[in-house]
């Protein structure tokens, strides 16, 4: 698997729409779009700081700044007046697929009123592939480790990169959520969320080579459900039962 290609940068309204221009007759037989989030505490209670999004077709990756365009990244709209961030996540055609979307759709849904629709979760796709016990869903580390298509030299970079990282985020390594909200971004920041979400379609292809379309259903109808629940006023994304699959699963 070859090196993270270097992302674009997206935090002016011109660049945004030079984004959206690209999005232009995505196919709706397979998922194209890729995504995930960063921010400080995540969720309803924090806030979104750089939303990730992988583009397969052009196998490239944009970095779109939450913290500087606000609510303007979701409602511009390219060239053609009609599709903007919103239309695209809030589209049940065209196919998109996040790691765990729970948190990331509490964020979007509560601070910008999105509906995500159109999702596949890739982390219930790997729990359901499994031919083992499905009573706890794995993260996304312990999924590239495992499952990723990667010789020895490129899962140490691509570890490298996670803890260069985390040292610069992580509370328990002396760091702090703010460096998503810092500009300029830092390298070691920028490689991390481009690396997180650029892995996505490997895991994708994977995991879903290995389900039926009983098990394919499955997976749509409990990612429904999970985007339904993080919608719930009273929604929790932290504690011991985020690490819980189905339960009908097990």
């Amino acid at each position: 698997m070859a090196a993270t290609p270097a992302p674009t940068f997206v935090d002016s309204i011109d660049e945004l729409r030079k984004m959206l221009d690209t999005f232009e007759d995505l196919p709706t037989s397979s998922v194209s779009i890729y995504v995930d989030l960063e921010g400080v505490d995540l969720s309803r209670h924090g806030t979104v700081s750089i939303l990730q999004i992988h583009l397969a077709p052009q196998n490239h990756t944009y970095l779109v700044d939450i913290h500087v365009l606000q609510s303007q990244a979701f409602s511009i709209t390219a060239s053609n007046g009609i599709t903007s961030l919103k239309t695209i996540l809030e589209s049940g055609t065209i196919r998109k697929a996040f790691f765990d979307v729970r948190n990331d759709s509490d964020a979007l849904f509560s601070h910008f009123s999105i509906y995500l629709a159109g999702v596949v979760d890739i982390q219930l796709l790997e729990l359901a592939a499994r031919n083992y016990s499905r009573k706890y869903v794995s993260g996304l580390s312990k999924c590239v480790e495992k499952d990723a298509p990667m010789n020895a030299t490129e899962r140490s970079a691509w570890n490298t990169t996670k803890e260069n990282g985390k040292k610069l985020f992580a509370p328990d390594q002396k760091g702090s959520y703010e460096v998503f909200n810092q500009r300029p971004m830092t390298t070691e920041i920028i490689s991390y969320c481009a690396q997180d979400v650029w892995v996505l379609p490997k895991l994708l292809s994977r995991y879903q080579g290995k389900l039926s379309v009983a098990w394919k259903g499955k997976v749509e109808e409990a990612t429904r459900k999970r985007i339904a629940q993080s919608q719930e006023p009273n929604f929790n994304g932290k504690g011991k039962h985020m690490a819980e699959g189905p339960a009908e699963w097990d």
